[in-house]
């Protein structure tokens, strides 16, 4: 089964620069199958992991970020892969 972990943070003002960089940083406990950052207007950055697991599985996350870095706390959530679409 593939699980997808996503994580998202919303930076202070300004801050989304150096919120992308610590996001950067992070190494997580294991590999996942892909990992991919995104970003946003507002200082938004978003992260999702792909993984191998059953859907309860405990898999590393991101942490929160220092709190002068992010304007509320991070959202996230898991999701289990129903269907893929083959590419174009």
């Amino acid at each position: 089964m593939t699980v997808a972990l996503m994580w998202e943070a919303r930076a202070v003002d300004g801050k989304g620069p150096e919120l992308l960089e610590w996001v950067h940083a992070q190494v997580l406990a294991a590999e996942p199958v892909r990992r991919e950052v995104l970003r946003a207007p507002q200082d938004r950055v978003l992260v999702l992991t792909w993984w191998d697991a059953p859907f309860d599985a405990d898999l590393p996350e991101l942490p929160e970020p220092a709190d002068h870095l992010i304007s509320r706390a991070v959202h996230r959530w898991r999701f289990e892969s129903v269907e893929v679409a083959p590419e174009p």
